[in-house]
């Protein structure tokens, strides 16, 4: 077999290893998750990713090989931190648990970015258009993932913000302070532009 093509085939093995251990991890994950926005988008990538099991054994056929999984061991190790996470979840504040949940998930999606995103490659560059077509729509949807989990964090991480700052946070007070310094600047910049620097 080309060198490229077994390279490619052994980084297909490992994403199946890796696919099938968080088919496993999702459900779990879901269950740990306090806001329904979170559990919900877990409970959806559970069925993408059952999804994409089903896509790399495609990809598998259409080079003619085995879809035979190589134990991934990068998985493993971030299979095992999520769970650590999870555990450590239940002694924190439910916002904190889920923004250490998302960091977890965000920790999977970009192994899985880079892993597709260097399938997708080795594919194309053997000239599997099929292959690397396949590869590149999970590719999107791991992206869509990883934009997802970003969007849920956003307004916990506001209110995180909030709660520990307290509730008396003047928001026009902040808008002002920025807008005096702005001023500040202006005046300084035209006292130095009227003496020559």
């Amino acid at each position: 077999m080309p060198q490229l093509k077994e390279l490619l085939v052994e980084q297909l093995q490992d994403l199946l290893h890796a696919e099938g251990q968080l088919t496993d991890a999702l459900p779990k994950m879901a269950e740990a998750a306090n806001h329904p926005k979170l559990k919900e988008a877990f409970e959806k990538h559970l069925i993408q990713t059952q999804d994409h099991v089903e896509r790399l054994r495609k990809v598998f056929e259409v080079l003619g090989e085995k879809a035979q999984p190589k134990p991934c061991r990068a998985m493993m190790g971030l299979i095992e931190e999520g769970k650590e996470t999870m555990e450590e979840g239940a002694e924190k504040e439910p916002i904190a648990a889920d923004l250490a949940l998302i960091g977890a998930a965000q920790r999977v999606e970009h192994y899985e970015i880079a892993a597709y995103g260097t399938a997708k490659a080795l594919a194309r560059q053997i000239g599997a258009v099929d292959a690397a077509r396949l590869l590149s729509h999970t590719l999107g949807e791991e992206e869509s993932a990883d934009f997802l989990l970003t969007a849920i964090s956003d307004p916990l991480l506001q209110q995180a913000a909030i709660e520990d700052g307290g509730d008396s946070i003047n928001l026009e007070a902040v808008g002002k302070q920025g807008t005096t310094r702005t001023t500040k600047r202006s005046e300084k910049s035209e006292t130095m532009a009227s003496r020559g620097r």
